[in-house]
């Protein structure tokens, strides 16, 4: 099966020199294989080559068919939220640490990659979440997130107090360091480190973790990923708090905005090479079952 894939973008980490070598391999496999490939400007200097063809990240999914994405898990999340609208697939070399998202490594990159743009891959698809910031009943800011919305404490020793409605029912009120709300894909993340559960990628949900509540009863919630979400605060003193939107800050929010977190018509496509297997990746990553084997399927060393 022949894939229609003709032009390609690559996106880079731009302040990781390290990722040269990947990125040089990578662009000149492409243009062996007669592929038009355009590289993310601001990583576009890595490669040593002057007639590389280069655009903002932004404007990538405008100009191409697929986009593959080199770095970590990181790189893959700042791909995902610019050609989000574009409706084109996204690729991840992992060059990170853990790589959840990104899970083809650079010495199988040329077999891998030559097995997907010949048709032969796995497609998945991930939902994005979309956070405004309501201040005085107008939207102030908006951004979207792959993994996960957190709303913490900021410049303050005290916890935030914050009430939860969910499709404006009152969900509950609670004394904490702030609230994760996270998306499946998000669940392996920060999610995962507060405590909250990993849910399967394909399950149609979020989870709300609350980071180091003052009352010990209140535990993650997993929800519906129809749902609207809506965050305020209950404090009478002002104070800061931060949002985060995966890495993205948006500082300063004032207790008396509300944020309204919902996900995103559009999803995000993710190819993936044959035999993809989340629960592989899940053991290979967080090192379980060290060592056992089944009758059916042995754990890769």
């Amino acid at each position: 099966m022949q894939t229609p894939f003709k032009t390609i973008g690559i996106i880079g980490k731009p302040s990781d020199p390290s990722i040269a070598a990947t990125l040089t391999a990578l662009h000149a496999f492409l243009k062996l294989h007669q592929y038009t490939v355009i590289v993310a400007k601001d990583s576009a200097h890595f490669i040593d080559n002057p007639s590389v063809k280069s655009c903002t990240i932004d404007t990538m999914g405008q100009h191409c068919d697929l986009v593959i994405a080199v770095g970590g898990d990181g790189t893959f999340l700042s791909a995902a939220r610019a050609i989000v609208e574009d409706d084109i697939p996204l690729i991840g070399i992992n060059l990170g640490r853990l790589g959840f998202l990104v899970d083809i490594s650079p010495n199988e990159l040329s077999d891998k990659l030559q097995h997907i743009l010949k048709g032969h891959y796995t497609e998945e698809k991930r939902y994005l979440l979309r956070t405004k910031i309501i201040r005085d009943g107008q939207i102030i800011h908006e951004e979207t997130a792959v993994n996960e919305v957190v709303v913490h404490r900021w410049v303050t020793p005290s916890m935030i107090e914050i009430i939860t409605k969910i499709d404006n029912v009152f969900l509950n009120s609670q004394r904490s360091d702030g609230l994760i709300i996270s998306t499946p894909t998000g669940s392996t993340a920060y999610s995962l480190s507060a405590g909250g559960p990993i849910l399967h990628p394909a399950l149609n949900a979020l989870v709300l973790v609350p980071l180091n509540p003052h009352t010990l009863s209140n535990r993650p919630i997993v929800i519906n990923d129809s749902a609207e979400i809506e965050i305020s605060f209950c404090q009478t003193k002002q104070i800061n708090a931060l949002v985060t939107c995966d890495h993205i800050e948006i500082p300063k929010v004032l207790i008396s905005d509300k944020i309204l977190i919902k996900k995103e018509p559009k999803p995000i496509r993710i190819l993936h090479p044959e035999g993809h297997d989340f629960f592989y990746i899940l053991r290979n990553k967080l090192n379980w079952s060290s060592g056992y084997h089944t009758d059916n399927h042995a754990i890769k060393p």
